[in-house]
């Protein structure tokens, strides 16, 4: 089914192609270089964290993430999950409503929190996120998502505070998540990029 949209649907291909061209690559990378279990990064993208190590988790520690949303990112994210309000798809609709244009979905954007996350060192499963929205992510814009571990539960689970921000600093997004971080398999602890 065509989107209201032809440049949309051009939008839409073009990533469907970068999508699959990136699937390739992630392929031959099964864990990122930094002994996360990410497949893949792009440069686009920015992440840091307070700790290396799986077995020096501790209270405090921190991981952020930072990722910008374009309108093929929100019209894919919509096609992907069926979610086609025309608040985050149709520029005009937009315009007239109390946003005063496109916003992004606020699921696509809490997804930064599990971005984040992912990049603990380990593999993370997510156990529970509690979330509030706070304001409307606006398309384009660059945001951040920052998780910091407040507390140990044991047995390699944590609770975290996860935040994510706009360009301005404004906080869109907060709740908590609870997180079991296993250790990398082996084999994927072995590979050359895991060493470096």
């Amino acid at each position: 089914m065509a989107s209201r949209n032809p440049d949309a649907d051009a939008d839409v291909a073009e990533t469907t192609k970068t999508t699959e061209a990136t699937m390739t690559e992630m392929a031959d990378h099964p864990t990122s270089p930094n002994g996360s279990a990410v497949a893949y990064e792009d440069e686009e993208w920015t992440a840091t964290r307070s700790v290396d190590q799986r077995s020096n988790l501790a209270v405090g520690d921190t991981v952020v993430f930072e990722k910008s949303f374009s309108g093929a990112d929100v019209d894919t994210f919509a096609h992907t999950s069926g979610d086609t309000n025309r608040l985050h798809l149709d520029d005009d609709f937009a315009d007239g409503t109390r946003f005063g244009g496109r916003i992004a979905h606020g699921t696509l954007v809490s997804g930064l929190i599990s971005a984040a996350l992912a990049r603990l060192p380990g593999v993370v499963v997510y156990l529970s996120q509690d979330t509030s929205f706070h304001a409307p992510a606006s398309v384009g814009d660059r945001f951040t998502a920052e998780c910091e571990i407040v507390e140990d539960l044991g047995k390699w689970r944590y609770r975290l505070t996860t935040v994510v921000t706009d360009d301005d600093g404004q906080t869109l997004i907060d709740g908590e998540a609870v997180v079991l971080v296993d250790e990398l398999p082996t084999a994927a602890a072995e590979t050359p990029e895991a060493a470096e």
